[in-house]
């Protein structure tokens, strides 16, 4: 079984390596990680690096494709990137095309999303459904019909990882991979969620995120203007 897990610089590292940890227990498995090119690629904290061992020009026929976020999807949603190029090309082959948190942005930029109900970080709702999407809170959602499965932020990557591997492997393989990882949340704050936290710590989140947005677009505005 061929799986891509896309990356790039400045991606979330737990959006791709959450899902990664998952697949990586799937017998038979063969993964991938792809980029624009070969080498490594660095985290949106600067210090992680992740290597592509394979790329998009090489790499046509993957049967699973996993998409991470970042804040820097809104501004390869907009301008174009080279995966969003691919996404198009390889998804009416694939077995499933999944994201995580804001890689949705890039699924919808490839025109995978339009008219389906999907999901991502809570604050790129809007951005979202400028794709054609309907934007929901689920923490997973499943379309088989259209093979496409959309995480919510960061985290939900497990989860969606797990329910990949449900529908890959079914509920005994996934159920072993989630008991040998041990995953079983027990978080210290019922506050995960824009719905469940207090209106005053969404709100501040709201602004400490926007403002992490800004940041990282505004680095990114030089070396997009050299190229």
């Amino acid at each position: 079984m061929k799986i891509a897990v896309v990356v790039y610089d400045k991606m979330t590292a737990l959006d791709a390596l959450g899902p990664y940890a998952v697949m990586a227990m799937l017998p038979g498995r063969e993964i991938s990680f792809v980029a624009a090119k070969a080498g490594p690629v660095v985290d949106d904290c600067g210090a992680l690096a992740v290597t592509a061992t394979r790329t998009f020009d090489d790499y046509r026929d993957p049967e699973i494709v996993i998409v991470p976020g970042g804040f820097v999807t809104r501004r390869m949603s907009i301008v174009g990137d080279p995966c969003i190029e691919w996404l198009r090309e390889v998804h009416p082959r694939t077995q499933w095309t999944t994201s995580v948190c804001t890689g949705a942005l890039l699924l919808g930029a490839a025109g995978l999303l339009k008219g389906l109900r999907a999901t991502t970080h809570w604050v790129a709702y809007d951005e979202l459904a400028a794709f054609g999407a309907d934007p929901d809170h689920e923490r997973v959602i499943v379309h088989p019909e259209r093979r496409i499965i959309t995480a919510a932020g960061v985290s939900a990557g497990i989860d969606m990882g797990l329910r990949l591997a449900q529908e890959l492997a079914g509920d005994r393989v996934a159920q072993r991979i989630q008991l040998g990882m041990e995953y079983d949340p027990q978080p210290p704050f019922d506050a995960g969620s824009p719905l469940k936290a207090p209106p005053d710590l969404v709100e501040e989140m709201r602004t400490t995120l926007a403002e992490s947005k800004r940041r990282l677009l505004a680095d990114l505005t030089p070396k997009a203007a050299e190229n």
